[in-house]
Order: structure tokens, then sequence, then C-alpha cells
């Protein structure tokens, strides 16, 4: 089975080698080609995948190129992995909203907005190239912001594209750890839309356990999400949000520690994956040890912010090893072997969650096999997440019709209407600061 990774330069792509190297089962990947358009950064990254493999017998080989054309040939499966715009575009977006005193977050609020405006042209237009030259491969998306982004690609590619999050696998595992029980026995029942979702039960051999966590103030304190949200809210609730919806529910909390912060997270994100590079491509240089520190310094910091808000903590040390890229293992394996597996995916909605239409790609438990993932029927959501949900939903379209129209007065209902913009005089000058800073987007007009 080939393999093609487009981002193939990106920073997280030795968790998916690595992985790779562990499977050892029959129709595994044996050739991973990878593109990018920084030749610099593939190289280095090149190296770390090398080093990696090292002694371990039949290792899948691995290619590089800057010929997208060449690297789709041939493949089973395609990952998106793409950033446009680079880590520079981040950090950009994050000046810019906060500037207005909103978030800028990468895929939560202006942030969001404005990297999914910059990024659906280039993701149609790599839907369209594999339709092209691989036809017959699924195509896996961890393109941010993901659900956007799939359901972008999935106009031209249908149910062949799948998005991936490790947030809610991640989230199981867990409720699931805290509850003494063994994840991979647990059913999580999980439903919204990517970085909006909620946990509303987790049942093994057909018992909820999640009303036992809920009534328990100290296994409530004992996990991130816990100390993250406060027991109170979550019982409030009755269900575990997702981690991402700490920006809707503290959102000025958030926004005021952003401001405050002696740098944004995508500044340190720049700063840190430049050293990385530029040391990986010294002659000699230990480019694996160099990566894996710079992974755990990335694990460890990650939504640091939001949890100094909170008093949550440090990240316990079971969360600091990635996971996103055993989601993806485990989606290739179901469908080139037909090794039938339930995952929380980036799908189609086809009916699954009620109040969202046909082709809405929602973030929901899925039936996986050689024909692809199956949304699993969802009761419906509570009125508050639905309507939250269905407001996101409406901000994604908005972003679509831009990037696919060049409709500048879409993307500024996009700004207008997400719950954490307050105001179209706001929107206004997010959409002129955004357009200033990226100038890719002088499409919109």
């Amino acid at each position: 089975m080939r393999l093609t990774i487009v981002g193939g330069g990106g920073f997280r792509v030795p968790l998916v080698y690595g992985a790779l190297l562990a499977d050892r089962g029959p129709g595994r990947i044996t050739r991973v080609a990878l593109h990018d358009v920084d030749a610099g950064r593939l190289a280095a990254v090149v190296r770390v995948l090398a080093e990696q493999a090292g002694t371990v017998a039949d290792a899948p080989e691995v290619v590089a190129t800057t010929d997208l054309a060449e690297a789709l040939a041939g493949a089973d499966f395609v990952f998106s992995a793409i950033r446009v715009g680079g880590l520079d575009g981040r950090a950009a977006d994050e000046r810019v909203a906060l500037a207005e005193g909103v978030l800028g977050q990468e895929t939560v609020g202006a942030g969001g907005v404005a990297y999914g405006l910059r990024t659906v042209p280039v993701a149609v237009a790599l839907a369209r190239e594999v339709r092209r030259h691989a036809p017959d491969a699924w195509v896996i998306n961890f393109t941010n912001p993901a659900g956007l982004v799939t359901e972008a690609m999935s106009r031209t590619l249908g149910d062949r594209v799948i998005g991936i999050c490790d947030s809610p696998v991640g989230l199981g595992r867990r409720l699931a750890r805290v509850l003494g029980v063994d994840p991979d026995r647990a059913f999580v029942d999980y439903a919204g839309l990517n970085h909006l979702g909620w946990v509303r039960g987790l049942r093994v051999d057909g018992e909820d356990l999640l009303p036992r966590l809920l009534d328990d103030p100290d296994l409530l304190g004992s996990f991130e999400e816990g100390r993250l949200f406060g027991a109170d809210w979550l019982r409030a609730l009755g269900a575990v949000p997702n981690e991402y919806l700490h920006y809707y529910y503290f959102n000025r909390e958030t926004v005021r520690a952003y401001q405050e912060a002696e740098r944004t997270r995508g500044v340190f994100l720049r700063d840190q994956q430049a050293r990385f590079y530029a040391e990986a491509g010294r002659p000699g240089a230990p480019a694996l040890e160099l990566w894996r520190n710079t992974l755990a310094e990335r694990e460890a910091t990650y939504m640091a912010e939001n949890r100094d808000t909170a008093g949550a903590g440090e990240r316990e040390e079971e969360d600091l090893s990635g996971g996103y890229e055993k989601v993806a293992l485990a989606l290739m394996r179901a469908i080139a072997r037909d090794e039938r597996t339930t995952l929380v995916l980036d799908v189609r909605n086809r009916g699954a969650l009620p109040g969202l239409d046909e082709d809405a790609v929602v973030e929901v438990p899925c039936r996986v096999d050689a024909n692809g993932a199956h949304p699993e029927p969802a009761a419906p959501l509570p009125g508050h997440a639905a309507g939250l949900v269905t407001t996101v939903k409406a901000v994604e379209r908005e972003v679509i019709t831009a990037a696919e129209t060049g409709s500048r007065a879409a993307a500024l209902k996009a700004f207008a209407l997400h719950p954490l913009v307050d105001s179209v005089t706001v929107a206004r000058e997010l959409l002129d600061g955004y357009r200033e800073a990226h100038p890719g987007l002088a499409f919109l007009r």
C-alpha cells in the first residue's frame, strides 16, 4: 500500500511514520511519498525519518518530491497536512484578532475564519488533483480547520475524504482512564463539529458510566477537562466538552490571557520550529533527537494559557504522546484490511446528527470498514449545544462560499456571525486587517 503525505515537510510527519514502523500486519504501508513546497523542510523531515527507521527491517520506503502529480501517482491513501501561509500566517491571524479584542486561535473564532479563507482554495485545488492523479485514493484530512476543510474537499471527493482529530480520542481515553475501564472497550457518545463537541455518555457493556463520573468531585478533578472547565460547570452541562470549548465558555478570560502573554502560540511555534529546521539541516546533526526534544516542549505547552486561566496545572504525562497518528493508522487499517472498528471522525452527516443537513460535515462516532466511514446515528444535541453547532456550521458555510466565489460579503458574514465576534464593526476591521496581513486574500472583492 502507498501513502502520500501532502505537507510532507510538516513537523508532525514523524509521528505518522513512527506509527507505520510499528505496523507489521499484512497490507501495511510499504511506501511513503512526501510532498512539500519547501524543499528545506522536506529534507529535514526525511533525515528524521531515516533515523527513525534505523535498523527496522522492511521499513516503509520514503521518497520526497516538490512535484504534486509525481507524489500522488499510485497513492492508495493521501494525507492532507498543509499549512497555508505557514506559522507566519498563524502568528498574523492571532495578532490581527487580538488587536480587535477577540480570539485569534487557528481553528476557533476570528483566527479560524481567517485560516479557513486562505486554506479552502488550496485544499479544493488539492482535492481536484487527487481526483485527477489518484482517483481511487482515500483522502485523510489533518488540515485545520479540519471540519470546514473536509467539507470543502467533500464537494469534490464525496465520502472518500475523511477528517480526523485527536481531541475526541484523547478525551474519551482520559474519561475511561479515570473511570478505571479499558478505553478499547468503551463506546464514547460524542457529537458535534470539529473542536466543538461534547461527550454525552461513556458506555461499557451497555452501561453508561458518565453519570458516576459527574457525581464524583474527586474524579472530576483528576483529569484535564475536569480541571479546565470545573466540576460545577460539567455537572450543569451533564456532559464533558471538548477542550476547545474552553474558548467559548471562558472567552473573556482566555482573550485576556492571550493578550497578556509574552508571545502567542503561533509565535512560539514559529520560533521553535525555525530553530528545529535550521538545526536539523546542519550536516551531522542528530535530527531525530532534535525532533523529539522539540516535540516534548511543544506538547507540554499545549493550551497553556487556558490551563493557567483555569488553574488546571500541567498536562498529564499520558497526554503528551500525541494521538492523531494512531487514529490515522486505525482508519487506514480498517479500510485497507476491512478491520472493522469505531472511530470518532469528521464525515458528511448523512442524517446521523439531527438538525444538520445531509452534507454537513460533523464529528461523530463512525463504523469504519472497507467501504469507508459510516456515521452512527446520534441523539439530538441539547438546545444550547445545537444552537452553537448550527451557528458555527453557518459560519463554515460562509467561509466556503467566500473562498469559492471571492465574495467579500460572504467573508464579512463569516466573521460577523461567529459567536466569538461580537460586532459587525469589529468584523469589518478584522476582514480589512486580514486582507492587509495576507496578500493571498486579495481575491475577496
